[in-house]
């Protein structure tokens, strides 16, 4: 059993910020984490003690920065159960994605195949697929949801030929947060030829992920929501795919050599798609994270945010004053509207009750028809997040009434 209120005292924004003269209560940890002391430090280690650049200089201060820096991949390699070969380091999940777009996509789509998604995918997923259908000739199609707004199994094999190339979807969904069924999708994507990317941004701070197990072809996630810094993130691929795929970014420290004819020759993966000078410090707090993680265990962090998820969205189902889109969600997001309140004014309201939400469309615009409304307000727990912090919010939410929430504004 987590000991939460122990772990609280390692993160210095759970320690007295205060949030409209209260004690902040932070639920919006699918947006962001914070991070621990040791993720500081490790960043904080890099400016004070070997700012200097990777894999540029032959003295012994670069190569200790190299050192650590690679160090910091075969970490992330380990959490993912990868090859440190097949993880790249990006700015984060998002140019992860875009990157498998471009320099998977543009090479291998052409016209009359097909992209296969969902409605419930983040832009980040399905916008560099919409763009790279139109310059190849590919075409976008979506896998109907369920009554609950669930992708399963099912469905998916339903919408698979050999007309199919490219499957991309979330393996948790940031607005819903149901966990897909990757590992059959990847099961029933390969029998037809189709190749896998994962949108990792949800899951993998959340719980065990295992590429090897999963079987994707790629998978991307972003260190700053897993308590590690921004600006950083990953892209996992089978290393046949990172080889054969361009990169979109060219410059020093992805080639070998290049002459005034033109011909250039790349370093091998994952150094070809890494040029310029990487956020050194960023890759050195993204090792912190993922040790401290381990250190909690990823298994007992699932177990607890299912647990807290549960307490809370029981009972706010027996609220007739709210609307409850995901009780049955796989993880700790729980999307919900105050009935006759507009999301954003329903969160101004828990702001002025000192917790923090997020309301609109959560950057998942196509599902917003799916769940017949234009913006909702999400909250997104974490391991740091108590029990009398749900307790708090539970009182806020029975409070929110259309008259309540006017209040706050006259």
């Amino acid at each position: 059993m987590l000991d939460v209120h122990k772990i609280r005292k390692d993160f210095p924004m759970l320690e007295g910020h205060r949030m409209q003269g209260m004690p902040l209560i932070y639920l919006d940890n699918a947006a962001t984490t914070f991070k621990p002391q040791s993720v500081i430090d490790a960043v904080t280690h890099y400016y004070t003690d070997i700012s200097v650049n990777a894999h540029r200089g032959d003295y012994e201060l670069s190569y200790q920065v190299d050192t650590e820096y690679e160090s910091a991949r075969e970490t992330v390699a380990r959490f993912l159960h990868a090859d440190k070969r097949e993880i790249v380091f990006t700015s984060g999940a998002s140019e992860a994605l875009n990157l498998v777009a471009y320099g998977f996509g543009r090479k291998l789509l052409k016209p009359g195949d097909v992209v296969l998604s969902s409605e419930a995918e983040h832009a980040s997923s399905i916008l560099p697929w919409m763009k790279t259908c139109e310059e190849t000739g590919a075409e976008l199609t979506y896998i109907p949801l369920d009554e609950e707004g669930r992708l399963t199994a099912d469905n998916f094999e339903r919408c698979m030929d050999h007309h199919v190339k490219i499957v991309a979807l979330a393996q948790v969904t940031n607005v819903l947060g149901y966990e897909m069924p990757v590992k059959e999708i990847c099961e029933i994507a390969h029998r037809y030829g189709a190749k896998v990317i994962v949108d990792g941004a949800q899951s993998v701070p959340h719980m065990p992920v295992d590429v090897l197990e999963m079987d994707c072809d790629f998978l991307a996630f972003s260190a700053h929501k897993l308590c590690g810094p921004t600006g950083i993130g990953v892209l996992y691929g089978k290393y046949e795919y990172l080889d054969w795929m361009d990169p979109f970014l060219l410059g020093g420290g992805s080639n070998a050599r290049f002459d005034m004819c033109g011909n250039i020759m790349l370093k091998q993966p994952p150094y070809k798609f890494e040029s310029g000078t990487p956020a050194i410090e960023a890759v050195l707090g993204m090792k912190a994270a993922i040790q401290y993680i381990d250190s909690i265990g990823m298994e007992e962090i699932h177990a607890y945010e299912r647990e807290l998820h549960r307490y809370v969205v029981e009972r706010m189902m027996k609220m007739d004053n709210l609307v409850v889109y995901n009780p049955y969600s796989d993880s700790g997001i729980i999307t919900f509207n105050v009935k006759d309140v507009f999301a954003q004014d329903g969160a101004s309201f828990f702001n002025a009750n000192g917790i923090a939400v997020r309301s609109g469309q959560h950057c998942a615009k196509l599902l917003m028809d799916k769940l017949g409304t234009s913006a909702t307000i999400r909250a997104s727990l974490y391991f740091y997040n108590t029990k009398e912090e749900a307790d708090i919010f539970l009182d806020v939410c029975s409070k929110a009434t259309l008259e309540n929430c006017l209040d706050i504004f006259f």
